[in-house]
């Protein structure tokens, strides 16, 4: 018999954005996702021995629907659906255009479609953008394509933008999901439920610091031209999350959140 308990479902569990979300839902239900069965039972076991409740982990490969599906009814057997934080994504240094696309924003969709059946009344979906997805300006050319991004033709047009430059299609990508948040935002309301987004700026991750040693200058640079001079931590971006799905935010809906130090604003300037 399902029990009645209100879920916290992270996926990119196993990452730095990942566990930060997890451990700011302290004492709260939680289920850990991810790509590796291996990460997910070592994540599970770590964040255990902390005295967090995590009642769950199951490995999924996003870009797959019949492993999402696995997902959903693993969630639906552990009881209501409080909170599905997306998390996990890839950035550009894996220098292919179609599987950016696809992890970022293809999968970005697959799984909003899939949770929504387990959304009810104050559930939340909270997706991670970028705040690069700032620094891509509205075009109704290609942005039909990123808020369809299963559309046959929708890689092809996107791509044509990007330049064959996979940092700049996780830019597009990572808009692509804000855009989702307003295509889902009545399909999830009817449910009593919000999808927003969550916009992070250069945040100390792992995947953040390879950036880093991929392009030091352009790191540097951006720290320096952040106002308040540092780089982010996870918990920063986490307890924006947190926020998000509390019922201090009940009325916040289909919008993004920058938590990027003020720094994209600068950026813009400079371009």
């Amino acid at each position: 018999m399902k029990t009645q308990q209100n879920l916290i479902v992270i996926t990119g569990g196993a990452g730095g954005i990942g566990q930060a979300t997890a451990r700011a839902f302290k004492n709260q239900p939680i289920i850990i996702t991810d790509y590796s069965q291996d990460s997910v039972d070592k994540t599970v076991e770590s964040l255990s021995k902390e005295g967090l409740n995590i009642v769950g982990g199951i490995a999924c490969d996003i870009t797959d629907k019949i492993d999402i599906e696995k997902l959903v009814n693993y969630v639906d057997t552990k009881g209501t659906l409080k909170a599905f934080i997306h998390t996990a994504g890839v950035s550009g240094t894996v220098k292919d255009l179609k599987k950016v696309f696809t992890i970022d924003l293809v999968a970005t969709e697959l799984l909003v479609e899939a949770f929504h059946k387990l959304a009810v009344k104050d559930s939340v979906a909270v997706l991670l953008s970028s705040m690069m997805a700032h620094a891509v300006p509205e075009n109704k050319a290609y942005d039909a394509a990123l808020k369809n991004p299963q559309a046959v033709d929708s890689f092809d047009i996107v791509s044509k933008y990007v330049n064959n430059n996979s940092d700049t299609m996780y830019n597009f990508a990572k808009r692509g999901v804000q855009l989702l948040t307003h295509k889902y935002a009545n399909k999830w309301g009817e449910k009593g439920a919000r999808i927003v987004s969550v916009s992070p700026g250069v945040i100390e991750t792992p995947m953040a610091l390879k950036a880093a040693e991929e392009h030091p200058e352009r790191m540097e640079m951006i720290k320096q031209a952040t106002p308040l001079k540092r780089n982010g931590q996870p918990e920063d971006v986490a307890s924006v999350i947190c926020f998000l799905t509390s019922d201090a935010a009940n009325f916040i809906n289909s919008t993004d959140i920058l938590v990027d130090g003020g720094v994209i604003h600068n950026i813009k300037k400079m371009s």
